[in-house]
């Protein structure tokens, strides 16, 4: 009988685990790559354009609080919905003091939407040319190129 992935697991660590005050307040940086499925030098680099707050050193090493779980837990969500290291910046820094997530995510996600529009219709239209050259029946290349400059002069 196989082992069943219990739903309150994140990436093979029991949330509760994570989120234990035993254990919170002192991860290796292994830990919490482990955690997110990054790397250790993604880690260190959130750090060094200041994503990430500058870890706790214990023996010269670094080691993580929650809220460094946290913070990357909010990374992570904004790039699995498409925003750059920048755009994550501006939602952490870009705003007055005190302006709450909702208005933050509501802004930031309003700009990325329309992008994303304007990303499905330049693919549409990539889709739509594809097909028409996929139809060619033009002998040579040198034709193609005439025909595509006739309908463009239409």
């Amino acid at each position: 009988m196989g082992s069943k992935k219990n739903s309150s697991d994140f990436r093979g660590v029991r949330r509760s685990f994570l989120l234990d005050s035993t254990v919170g307040g002192d991860l290796a940086i292994s830990d919490v790559a482990r955690v997110f499925g990054l790397r250790t030098s993604a880690i260190r680099y959130y750090e060094q354009i200041g994503i990430l707050p500058p870890a706790m050193r214990k023996n010269g090493q670094r080691r993580y609080d929650k809220s460094a779980l946290f913070r990357l837990a909010v990374v992570q969500r904004a790039r699995e919905t498409g925003f750059t290291l920048e755009e994550i910046r501006e939602l952490f820094f870009g705003f007055p003091a005190g302006t709450p997530p909702p208005k933050r995510w509501h802004q930031l996600s309003q700009r990325k939407i329309a992008e994303l529009r304007e990303r499905m219709k330049r693919l549409q239209l990539m889709e739509t040319l594809l097909k028409r050259v996929e139809d060619c029946r033009c002998h040579a290349l040198d034709e193609c190129g005439e025909k595509i400059l006739r309908q463009r002069s239409r």
